[in-house]
């Protein structure tokens, strides 16, 4: 028994399947965006993973909590907390140079952020959509010292915005 396919279904098919799958990601993109701009204050200066050129412009916060940032996190950021958090914690840091605070999403970073401004830090960043814009964005995410995809995304309700990376509760 010999097989044939209509090559214009076949076309049909594979367009169809392709588009559901590139509208699913749309939709899902325009969603997590959706949601950011209700979580983020419009006065809170805001850097998305497109606009970083170089991390070492920047003193980097990370304001998880001690679990999430031993999973993984940016290159050379420098854990603070969240819960814990005190600006004991940040003393060191220089508050004429730029720093940018991450979380998973970017709720968490701004109240830090804010602190950060009220303390007399001049130029402070949220990174947009946090670690995990940053992750399915293609940015490389560090466990120590090695790459990593593993993303502690919080919550498994938060992990549904993980594209690209691996998800950890």
């Amino acid at each position: 028994m010999m097989v044939t396919f209509n090559k214009g279904l076949v076309s049909l098919v594979f367009l169809l399947l392709f588009s559901l799958f590139s509208l699913h990601l749309t939709a899902q993109s325009l969603a997590y965006k959706t949601l950011l701009s209700t979580l983020y204050d419009s006065d809170f200066p805001v850097l998305k993973p497109d606009q970083i050129i170089d991390l070492d412009d920047f003193q980097i916060l990370d304001t998880r909590e001690k679990e999430e940032f031993e999973t993984s996190h940016l290159m050379d950021a420098e854990w603070v907390g969240y819960e814990t958090f005190s600006m004991e914690n940040v003393a060191k840091l220089h508050k004429d140079q730029p720093v940018l605070v991450y979380c998973t999403v970017g709720a968490r970073s701004q109240e830090i952020g804010k602190k950060l401004r009220e303390a007399g830090f001049k130029e402070v960043y949220n990174l947009y959509g946090g670690l995990i814009e940053w992750v399915n964005e293609e940015k490389p995410i560090y466990q120590g010292g090695s790459l990593t995809n593993k993303v502690h995304t919080y919550s498994k309700s938060w992990g549904v915005w993980l594209i690209k990376g691996e998800q950890v509760y």
